[in-house]
């Protein structure tokens, strides 16, 4: 699946009626230049996951991840929004496991 699909489809589930009135996600621009992804954690089975995460990949571009359990954000360079994607589907993936591990963000063909 699409990194986008990934997120769609995730969106989608969490959005119940209720939840999606209050929380959300958002894709910004920054001017370093890079983009920002924040996406509300807060009424997911998420809630509560913490990270703390940076790579520097060889091509130059960037990642930093974090959560606080009610947020999580990444923020990246302007050409890492796939990976920025992909690192919340993973850290999603990892979350929702009993056994969830630490979120990584290994390149699989980047």
């Amino acid at each position: 699946m699409s990194e986008l699909k990934a997120l769609q489809e995730w969106y989608a589930q969490m959005s119940d009626g209720d939840w999606e009135h209050e929380f959300g996600i958002s894709i910004e621009t920054l001017d370093n230049p890079g983009w920002v992804v924040s996406i509300d954690l807060e009424g997911t089975p998420l809630d509560g996951h913490e990270c703390d995460l940076d790579a520097e990949f060889a091509d130059g571009e960037w990642i930093r991840m974090t959560s606080d359990g009610k947020k999580f954000k990444i923020a990246c360079g302007p050409r890492s929004l796939d990976r920025a994607i992909r690192a919340f589907a993973r850290f999603a993936g990892a979350g929702s496991e009993s056994t969830a591990g630490a979120p990584t963000l290994v390149e699989e063909g980047s």
